[in-house]
């Protein structure tokens, strides 16, 4: 596409500034002033994906369409923007070096050194442009994980410096920077700001905005002086102060006139027409979900997991798309969604800790692996199922809930799942077909689960068929284990209502219980597809059941 924006967004000082979410939030204004954008993030790692990195080192690992394992920025890209993102959306230093590698074994460079610059550059440059030919997108906007002044980035931004020697007109910089408070002066800080900009000079970039990070927001005075040291319009220097929701983040960045610099930048006139509709429709959400959070009655979610020595903060990362998807649900119900995390583990060293369980208006259990507290998953299970309280599994949770099943209801003791235990008498959980023929012939694990969106046919009468309002869905997976067919007949006769099969292979995807007021669980994630403007059915189920 000609005249094609590109837009880099960098940050400094420190890591999990928020560079994601303004990401995010420059698609979604850009987007509702009717341009056609798509986002692209560039990881520092040499991993391939983020499929073999534990979410307690780096966050929950994000699930696309066509099966890419992707970093959790690429969510909140999704959630924002409302576009579906792709395995072209991302890039990792370990993706980048491959390719160019392999293209030299296949003599693509004709004989010529292959040099890291400029032929690792390049590659970068090549898959940011081929992001905005498939979206056919008239803004590409491509963050940048990591600092300014870290080993890791400096090939990205000899690419984007490379970029913007080649296309002056058409490459802009947003530079994300920390703006500290120490508790001991009182007073906010500018030299770490100008720092980060200075590093970002030394690479050759110099940045058309400035979005400060900080507590409070920046005053006029530090806007000025910011301006004259690092050399930004203080009209192109943004605050984005701390905030309950980073749904509000784009009606910040828009009552600071963003939009209407940005456009300005891109030497483009800004459109009125249809404007409205789409701004209103973001406007009222986050009207919605200001209403639940000051006036709403609670909706108190229970979340029984795993890893609390990690901390909370960790946990939060590990899943947020489940805690965006509650939220979402509840805020479309006028609830303020409150969670707390429950320990699997403390279940199995005091069983009669499950009591707790009655403190919720539902409960949900999540997606994991491995055998840590899986016993605790299963005592809390059967407690949601006798007392009658809405429960909703995902993915591990289905698992789970299949063996308590079979173990209690059917009566079969010894079920279990192999991924637990490989050689277990009764295994109503085993490996997929499919993923132990990839695995036979592979030298590793990653990329070999079902990964991505795959169809599920809805029974009708079921509480997912009335969830849905209709009998085929698409879902995206990410497990390698599944309920064993050799079993079911025998849980269906039990009672097990099987609600959702894979149309091609009649692989279980959902399983509840007619008799209970809402016990459901699904072999695939749908909290991956769940966005504030859109919460998902089984949410949205769940939470009206749970109010």
């Amino acid at each position: 596409m000609a005249n094609r924006k590109y837009i880099f967004i960098t940050g400094g000082v420190i890591s999990s500034l928020g560079k994601g979410t303004i990401a995010s939030s420059t698609g979604r204004i850009l987007k509702d002033h009717g341009l056609k954008v798509t986002n692209i993030k560039c990881e520092m790692y040499v991993n391939i994906d983020s499929g073999t990195i534990r979410p307690t080192e780096h966050g929950e690992v994000f699930v696309t369409d066509d099966g890419l394992e992707a970093d959790q920025d690429l969510g909140n890209y999704e959630r924002f923007t409302g576009n579906d993102m792709g395995k072209v959306n991302f890039m990792t230093t370990g993706q980048v070096y491959q390719t160019v590698i392999e293209r030299e074994r296949n003599l693509e460079y004709e004989g010529e050194d292959v040099e890291v610059v400029p032929h690792v550059p390049e590659e970068v440059i090549k898959r940011i442009k081929q992001a905005g030919d498939d979206a056919d997108a008239e803004v590409v906007i491509t963050e940048f994980g990591g600092t300014v002044g870290e080993y890791q980035l400096v090939l990205y931004l000899e690419a984007a410096r490379m970029m913007e020697r080649e296309m002056p007109d058409d490459v802009i910089h947003v530079h994300v920077s920390y703006l500290p408070i120490p508790q001991s002066i009182g007073e906010m800080k500018t030299k770490p700001a100008q720092y980060s900009v200075r590093t970002l000079n030394a690479a050759g970039i110099q940045p058309d905005f400035l979005i400060g990070r900080s507590e409070q927001p920046i005053d006029e005075s530090r806007k000025e002086k910011l301006a004259w040291i690092i050399g930004v319009e203080k009209e192109d220097i943004f605050s984005s102060p701390d905030c309950d929701s980073i749904y509000r983040v784009p009606l910040i960045l828009e009552e600071q006139n963003y939009a209407e610099r940005l456009f300005k930048k891109m030497g483009r006139e800004m459109p009125d027409k249809g404007h409205d509709d789409r701004h209103d429709e973001w406007n009222g959400m986050v009207a919605r979900l200001t209403k639940a959070q000051e006036k709403g009655k609670e909706l108190k979610i229970g979340i029984v997991g795993k890893y609390f020595e990690t901390g909370e903060f960790t946990l939060e990362d590990s899943y947020i798309s489940v805690l965006e998807a509650i939220k979402h649900a509840a805020w479309a119900h006028d609830r303020k969604p409150v969670i707390q995390w429950l320990s699997a583990e403390s279940y199995e060293k005091d069983p009669s800790a499950v009591k707790e369980l009655h403190d919720y208006d539902g409960v949900i259990v999540p997606g994991g692996y491995g055998s840590r507290g899986t016993d605790g998953k299963i005592k809390a299970i059967r407690y949601l199922r006798e007392q009658h309280i809405p429960f909703l599994g995902l993915c591990y949770g289905l698992q789970m809930a299949t063996i308590e099943f079979a173990r209690n209801v059917v009566g079969l003791k010894d079920a279990h799942t192999k991924e637990v235990d490989p050689n277990c008498a009764t295994p109503v959980v085993y490996e997929l077909e499919e993923t132990k023929a990839v695995l036979k012939g592979s030298k590793g694990f990653g990329g070999t689960q079902r990964l991505g969106a795959y169809d599920c046919a809805i029974k009708e009468g079921t509480k997912a068929h009335k969830a849905y309002g209709q009998t085929l869905v698409s879902e995206r997976h990410r497990h390698r284990y599944e309920v064993n067919d050799t079993y079911r007949e025998l849980l269906e006769e039990k009672g097990l209502v099987v609600s959702g099969t894979n149309p091609e292979l009649g692989l279980v995807e959902i399983i509840e219980l007619p008799d209970h007021p809402f016990f459901l669980a699904t072999q695939f994630h749908p909290e991956f597809k769940s966005r504030p403007l859109d919460p998902h059915p089984l949410f949205m189920a769940f939470a009206e059941a749970s109010l």
